[in-house]
């Protein structure tokens, strides 16, 4: 019976142990998965970093570009200015002058006197040249835009030269605008499929964002608890879109690859909680059978044991009326009553037994004086009642009386006959603590639970069910506990059983 257990809790181990490398090498081999779609995504990224970069520096150069512009056509109107003041002096070479106003074909220009009227304008719409209401609006506009240049044509005698930009300008601030847009745009919907959140140059105010829970972006607070998340799995991107306007693209792996490193745990729990639903099911239906069939065999002992148990007690009344000695008579009518005893505990055991109220010390003495009288006189028997009064609970005193009566049994035998059994009892927050020592051979420490499972003997012929008996009758019959309380290979062994009072 013992080489069954072990071969079990060999079986056990090793089915543990080919569970572990499945999940390990499942955990690895995922995570290989992950790491390869991380390396990939972080490609993709900088792949589209560089993309991005590029057209920022498109967006740099057209605003260069767009400065230049400005610039250049400024100094236009400040030449056209220079050859309006020219002609206003008497000199002999006009040329040039006239040369410079003549080019102008770009520029809307208006020229005003010192009291503001106007006195001639160039490049505006033909058609409205002429109209004082048009003049007024574009000078108006003029005025909003750019500092007039002015024209001293004579000492204390000023005009002043207002403009706006040209045609061509406004054409190429669409243009830039149009790439701005873009570019956000392209920031946004990004196609390495990564969040982003596009920053100013304060990191504080989001120009755009894209594949992000928008709460993370309009909540201050969170936005900058995701501002460092995102800085601390990668540096920001640095924008330089030229007059020292920089601004920055925050970035992080994918949703998807966050979910897929997980995955595999969230996989593996799910199996192993519906491996233990599944074990749980199977342990219960399991026990269920085991239970049917116990308590089977236990009605069918009894009723096979009621049989001959009936005629033995016909027979000894039957003894009693002839000359038959009366000691021998005394001696098979006690163990009739014994065998009475072990048919009444089986048929107990075989159904829910009723429990009583009942003096627990003396039931324990009792069952303790009948092993005491049955027992080598080499051991020393010891009764401890640790209480000055005698404490009740509810039993059902044949099957408890079967429960010490085992223990002790098997005390008995782990001390080869010769030793010491101490049986002791008390009350102790309300519980009845009863333990039973001895000085015997002991247990193994890695085998105190084993011994109450089904099988467990040390015996040649032994069956193993003393002890899971026992367990079955405390804690199912009696919802008390039963377990080693300590044991010493070579010094002994100490079972406790609690009841409630």
């Amino acid at each position: 019976m013992v080489s069954i257990y072990q071969r079990k809790q060999q079986w056990k181990w090793w089915l543990a142990a080919v569970a572990m490398l499945i999940v390990m090498a499942s955990l690895w081999y995922s995570q290989q998965i992950v790491q390869k779609i991380s390396t990939d995504e972080k490609e993709k990224i900088k792949l589209w970093a560089g993309a991005v970069q590029k057209k920022a520096n498109l967006v740099k150069s057209t605003n260069e570009l767009f400065t230049k512009i400005k610039i250049e056509e400024r100094k236009k109107v400040e030449l056209y200015a220079e050859a309006t003041k020219e002609l206003t002096k008497d000199v002999a070479d006009l040329g040039f002058s006239l040369r410079v106003l003549q080019d102008n074909n770009t520029v809307p220009v208006i020229i005003t006197a010192n009291d503001n009227k106007i006195i001639g304008s160039r490049n505006l719409d033909s058609t409205k040249e002429k109209d004082p209401v048009y003049l007024a609006a574009q000078l108006a506009e003029m005025k909003s835009l750019y500092n007039p240049i002015e024209i001293e044509y004579a000492p204390g005698k000023k005009n002043y030269v207002y403009y706006k930009n040209s045609k061509v300008f406004y054409q190429i601030k669409l243009v830039f605008d149009s790439l701005i847009k873009s570019f956000i745009s392209e920031v946004a919907i990004n196609s390495a499929s990564v969040p982003v959140i596009y920053t100013d140059s304060t990191q504080k105010n989001v120009l755009a964002f894209g594949k992000i829970d928008s709460q993370l972006v309009t909540n201050s607070a969170k936005l900058a608890a995701t501002l460092k998340r995102m800085q601390q799995q990668a540096t920001p991107i640095e924008i330089n879109l030229g007059d020292g306007i920089k601004n920055y693209i925050f970035y992080e792996e994918s949703s998807t690859l966050r979910q897929l490193r997980y995955f595999p745990y969230v996989q593996l729990l799910i199996i192993a909680l519906f491996l233990l639903i599944a074990y749980t099911l199977f342990s219960t239906a399991r026990n269920s059978e085991q239970n049917l069939v116990f308590v089977g065999m236990s009605k069918e002992t009894a009723h096979q044991l009621g049989t001959p148990l009936s005629s033995l007690m016909a027979w000894i009344e039957h003894l009693k009326e002839t000359t038959l000695d009366p000691s021998i008579i005394y001696e098979m009518n006690r163990d009739v009553d014994r065998l009475q005893t072990i048919t009444d505990r089986f048929s107990k055991i075989g159904s829910q037994p009723t429990l009583t109220h009942e003096n627990v010390t003396k039931v324990l003495e009792h069952a303790f004086d009948y092993i005491k009288q049955r027992s080598s006189k080499n051991i020393n028997f010891i009764f401890q009642n640790n209480d000055s009064t005698n404490i009740d609970a509810l039993l059902c005193v044949p099957l408890f009386e079967w429960v010490v009566e085992n223990i002790c049994k098997n005390a008995i035998d782990a001390m080869d006959g010769k030793g010491t059994l101490i049986v002791s009892i008390k009350s102790e927050d309300h519980k009845v603590v009863i333990d039973i020592s001895d000085t015997g051979k002991g247990i193994a420490k890695n085998k105190l639970k084993a011994v109450f499972e089904p099988g467990y003997t040390t015996k040649q012929r032994g069956w193993g069910m003393g002890l899971s008996l026992c367990k079955r009758i405390i804690e199912n019959y009696h919802n008390g506990k039963i377990f080693v309380k300590q044991s010493e290979l070579g010094k002994g062994t100490t079972f406790r059983i609690i009841l409630s009072v």
